[in-house]
């Protein structure tokens, strides 16, 4: 993608959803953690039925190490890979409580030293509890990196060093949200749907998908 290109880009983003928002529901910086935790190769909608199940009844790290690891696992048993999840955020809570007096900490040296939880999952939590400028790369925001030829790369971390160098500053704390929206619903992975698609002049994906 042209540099001159990037922009307007971004600026058709924000148009169209000037405040940009997870579609994971939380409603502390802790349940963020442990719902992106949990997200992990599931889908939002699916860790959202079961943090309905399991926050009204257990929301901080002290609250689930109450709970237990098997009722945590019961309540999280639709979610893949649900067993080795609710041990990783078993540890981790343990470790908000012994370590960080049960806040979840602000930096990523902190935050990725907690189990289960990798760059990305830092990423998501600096970004949208914090409001720090970082780029939680996934698949949606791989695929439509490379796609659209805004932020090549052959691997994630690429991607997101890119997408940093890229981006500019004033659309950099949303960027990451519009563009993991604009790869589920509407650049998706079979068959983008670039017809009704507000970034389609910009990109550099050819042939452009006509409408059905």
């Amino acid at each position: 993608m042209k540099p001159a290109h990037i922009p307007p880009f971004f600026a058709a983003l924000k148009a169209a959803n000037p405040e940009p928002q997870t579609e994971l529901e939380y409603t502390s910086v802790f349940e963020l953690l442990a719902a992106v935790l949990l997200s992990a190769q599931a889908t939002d909608v699916g860790v959202n039925k079961a943090t309905r199940r399991l926050f009204p009844i257990a929301n901080t790290p002290q609250a689930i190490l109450d709970l237990g690891l098997g009722a945590l696992e019961e309540h999280i048993k639709t979610i893949g890979l649900y067993r080795s999840k609710a041990r990783h955020l078993m540890e981790t809570c343990r470790m908000l409580v012994t370590q960080h007096g049960g806040q979840v900490p602000d930096t990523r040296e902190a935050l990725e030293a907690l189990p289960g939880v990798g760059r990305k999952t830092a990423n998501v939590v600096l970004n949208v509890a914090f409001g720090q400028p970082t780029m939680a790369v996934d698949t949606h925001i791989f695929r439509v990196s490379n796609r659209t030829g805004l932020a090549p790369g052959k691997t994630p971390l690429a991607v997101e060093q890119q997408l940093l160098k890229r981006v500019p500053p004033e659309y950099a704390v949303d960027s990451h949200h519009w563009l993991i929206l604009l790869g589920r619903y509407v650049c998706q992975a079979r068959k983008p749907r670039c017809w009704e698609c507000v970034v389609a002049p910009y990109c550099d994906y050819e042939p452009k998908t006509p409408r059905p």
